[in-house]
């Protein structure tokens, strides 16, 4: 287990994971251009329409909870006081 920790931390293999996964990402975006859809609605025939709400729902999710976790979780530093 420690070889294969060992391994992906080297500077080399964590360029050469992040390069695949962008390069695995342009290549589903134009796929996507190729693959005949049947949307439900007609704004889901956009090109890139799930990438991008996929993107826009998780920087919302990622917003909401900081917000909620200032307003609501965090407590002041004399609360147990």
């Amino acid at each position: 287990m420690n070889k294969i920790i060992e391994f992906f931390e080297r500077p080399q293999v964590g360029k050469m994971v992040k390069y695949t996964f962008y390069g695995s990402l342009v290549f589903l975006l134009i796929v996507e251009f190729f693959i005949e859809k049947h949307p439900y609605f007609s704004f889901a025939a956009l090109p890139a329409f799930y990438a991008v709400y996929g993107f826009i729902s998780c920087a919302l999710i990622i917003a909401v909870s900081k917000i909620l976790g200032k307003v609501w979780l965090q407590k002041g530093e004399d609360y147990y006081e």
